[in-house]
């Protein structure tokens, strides 16, 4: 019977001992996992640096961001296209457009001044006319011919070549550095550049040069591309230019003229 007693306090002790270290175990799980949950609740060091990163940040636009969304109620919307919103107003886009209307208004005044729409001349003569057919040295020769030639090349959609050679003229009879500089800028913008709708025929050579005398412009830095467009036209436009009904209308209208005087 005493081992029967014994062996039942071994028991008892036993199951006691083995449910106070389940107990033990179990709030020690809880204690880890609480741990555990609080650190994965703070930032890591990167974390952190980048946390403060965008506190400094947010501190720094904040008046920033209050006087551009004061400007752009002034102004209106000048938002970048680099800008991820547009509650912003950018100085950049402000710039560039004050610059390209300085530039816009430049153009118009020295197109004003500078290059004609239609030069000036009398009515041609019947000798004139006539003599524009001996060469084309001599239609270039007189605004007359130079109208009616640029008429015909409106025509044929390569108005821009006359109107190249009228500017790099034009340009030759400055002698003012800063005008020199200023209309040999819109020149090359005009009739050089690869953007330009009005952009000449001029082979890789000529553009080397243009390119390397653009440095310091001056009164000749167009003239081996003008040249070249005079011979072009010569070459190309002027036969036609004499079989056309421009150049036969207008010697017909003279000659019928000169019968009835």
């Amino acid at each position: 019977m005493w081992r029967q007693v014994l062996l039942y306090f071994r028991t008892h002790s036993y199951h006691a001992d083995n449910c106070q270290a389940k107990e033990t175990l179990q709030n020690e799980d809880e204690e880890a996992i609480k741990a555990a949950q609080w650190l994965f609740k703070q930032p890591m060091g990167s974390e952190r640096m980048e946390m403060g990163k965008r506190q400094m940040a947010a501190t720094q636009e904040t008046p920033g961001a209050a006087q551009a969304q004061h400007s752009t109620g002034n102004r209106g919307s000048n938002a970048c296209c680099f800008c991820w919103c547009c509650c912003c107003s950018c100085s950049c886009l402000t710039v560039r457009n004050q610059e390209e209307e300085r530039a816009r208004r430049t153009s118009q005044e020295l197109q004003a001044e500078g290059i004609p729409n239609c030069e000036e001349s009398p009515a041609p003569t019947l000798e004139e006319v006539n003599a524009w057919a001996q060469s084309f040295d001599k239609l270039m020769l007189t605004p007359a011919g130079r109208n009616a030639f640029r008429e015909f090349l409106r025509t044929e959609f390569s108005e821009e070549n006359m109107l190249f050679w009228m500017a790099c003229e034009e340009l030759k009879q400055e002698s003012n550095k800063s005008v020199i500089e200023e209309k040999a800028r819109l020149i090359y913008e005009d009739y050089i550049s690869i953007l330009s709708p009005k952009e000449v025929s001029l082979d890789s050579r000529v553009r080397e040069v243009i390119n390397r005398n653009m440095l310091e412009p001056s009164q000749h830095t167009f003239d081996d591309a003008q040249l070249q467009i005079y011979t072009l036209m010569h070459r190309d436009s002027y036969p036609r230019f004499m079989n056309s009904a421009i150049y036969k209308d207008l010697l017909q209208s003279l000659s019928e003229k000169s019968i009835e005087a």
